[in-house]
């Protein structure tokens, strides 16, 4: 398949919008560790249980030289996984495969000094309930309650 300039340039140009719209993010005030620990008590705090914590920004800086790269991404990035009994019942209820969505995750981040709380975005429909209540959860976590 050949890609003509025109498609090509397309495709660059279009790419980080469409990464972009996957996610929501808030600058949070204050450092890595501080956000990660704001997340953590912000999901507990809502009863639930945090499945895994996801090191990726720590898997991308050990493997970076085994993959040829000496590009630091983050200084640091951690995902929370986690699910809530009453909202996966319900949006899985409303359409089954929005078991696609489940575990739900929250992520920190710190990128070039700045550190960041978000969430993934979610289709239209039910699944907006759960974006609504992971954006209730990353403003706790930032607003510190």
């Amino acid at each position: 398949m050949k890609l003509t300039f025109g498609a090509l340039l397309l495709c660059l140009v279009a790419a980080p919008v469409a990464a972009q719209d996957q996610a929501i993010t808030f600058p949070y005030d204050g450092s890595f560790d501080d956000a990660t620990f704001a997340v953590e008590n912000a999901i507990i705090g809502q009863g639930l249980v945090i499945d895994h914590v996801s090191h990726v920004g720590d898997m991308l800086n050990r493997t970076g030289a085994d993959v040829g790269s000496d590009v630091e991404i983050y200084k640091g990035a951690d995902v929370f996984l986690f699910c809530s009994a009453v909202l996966s019942r319900k949006v899985m209820e409303a359409d089954p495969m929005n078991i696609a969505h489940c575990p739900y995750s929250i992520f920190v981040t710190e990128i070039d000094g700045e550190v960041a709380v978000g969430y993934p975005t979610y289709p239209e429909g039910p699944m907006q309930e759960v974006q609504a209540f992971l954006n209730e959860l990353a403003q706790s976590a930032i607003d510190g309650f």
